[in-house]
């Protein structure tokens, strides 16, 4: 009986941008991962939520002592305009060594790469332990269905994770520079302040809601959240949009609406920061007399895996393969492993972000070779 070959991961990529998954769309990407997996051996299991399609699956026993767990997603952000694009978004075409398409920097490459890292190894030297991956759907949307419902499929199912890692793009330049080891937190909050419509000859008569939302912007974005800590930059509070939908010279607006959108490090919970902002809402409320209404939503709090075994295992692996020592980091947005975090440890090691999300979004063929031998010899040494 012939030995399988290899798993290709630059192939793999191929075959999952050409589906074209924009959340929450899965267009068979999953389906691709759930062939592969199954002919190796994996015991897959759907864990669907809300119209959204997760993929949970596990080589080995659930009993096992060591578990290695991959976490990662096949959806994609729109194309945006597609005149733009030189290549097709879904062509998974490769010029000059470098494969175009959307998904191939964020993060089909990072999901084939664990895949066929994982196929490979559990083939060819089956471990004592197991090996879990958990792939989702749902990372680019609302992220309420994806791995959300992939920890809750495994609570109720009795599975678990000792440590994972998640596949997300991490070095901002070249290929190794940095190991993410902690995210900040997010919050945006929305701000409506209703007044009262009038001539501009005649503010007397009215109550412009303007003059109270631009001294709640200022007293927001000139506050100092924080100088930073040992792992996190200073927190940040950008204000995103300041809006009327006035287009009179002549005319007060009977209300405005403005968003802020804070990224926070361990200094700050949501709870904390939502406080400061009803206070400072409240002092506006007052000196104006003027309705204020807010909306607040907290995409996930600050966290930190502190540096130990599991950073020190990647950081090792990649000097290894690249001769590089990677950076460990909290910085850049925020991905999926806020919610992995409250289940086991976690850290995020995947290739060149630069291009995601933009038009003609690409990958350098070489790197998602160099990131499965990467992702191999991590499993090699966990299991060791």
């Amino acid at each position: 009986m012939s030995h399988p070959s290899p798993i290709d991961p630059a192939e793999l990529t191929a075959a999952l941008v050409r589906c074209p998954s924009v959340t929450p769309e899965d267009a068979g990407a999953l389906d691709i991962l759930h062939a592969l997996l199954t002919d190796a051996g994996f015991s897959c299991a759907w864990a669907n939520r809300g119209g959204i399609r997760n993929l949970f699956a596990r080589w080995g026993n659930a009993g096992n002592t060591k578990t290695f767990g991959f976490n990662g997603h096949t959806d994609v952000v729109p194309i945006g305009d597609e005149a733009a694009w030189t290549m097709p978004p879904f062509g998974a075409e490769i010029k000059d060594g470098r494969m175009y398409g959307r998904g191939t920097t964020d993060m089909k490459s990072g999901v084939a790469a664990f895949a066929a890292a994982a196929v490979d190894f559990v083939r060819d030297t089956p471990p004592d332990g197991s090996v879990v991956i958990a792939i989702t759907g749902d990372e680019e949307g609302e992220s309420v269905d994806g791995t959300l419902a992939l920890l809750e499929y495994m609570e109720n199912n009795g599975e678990r994770m000792d440590v994972c890692l998640v596949g997300e793009p991490t070095s901002p330049n070249t290929m190794g520079e940095m190991i993410k080891i902690g995210r900040r937190g997010s919050m945006t909050i929305k701000f409506r302040v209703v007044g009262k419509q009038g001539h501009s000859a005649y503010p007397h008569r009215a109550n412009n809601p303007l003059p109270a939302m631009m001294r709640l912007m200022d007293r927001l974005a000139s506050h100092e959240l924080d100088k930073g800590t040992d792992h996190f930059d200073p927190s940040t509070l950008a204000v995103v949009t300041v809006d009327t939908g006035n287009p009179a010279t002549n005319v007060i607006p009977a209300e405005c609406s403005a968003a802020v959108n804070i990224r926070f490090n361990d200094t700050h919970s949501g709870a904390s920061l939502t406080a400061w902002i009803e206070e400072e809402v409240a002092a506006i409320r007052q000196s104006f007399g003027i309705e204020i209404e807010t909306q607040i939503k907290i995409s996930g709090e600050s966290f930190i895996t502190p540096p130990g075994d599991l950073s020190a295992m990647v950081s090792n692996a990649v000097e290894s393969v690249l001769g590089v020592t990677p950076e460990l980091s909290t910085t850049g947005g925020t991905s999926d492993a806020r919610f992995v975090k409250s289940h086991c440890p976690v850290v995020e090691f995947g290739l060149v972000g630069q291009s995601m999300h933009e038009v003609d979004e690409n990958v350098e063929v070489a790197q998602i070779h160099q990131l499965k031998t990467i992702y191999t010899r991590i499993l090699q040494d966990y299991f060791a």
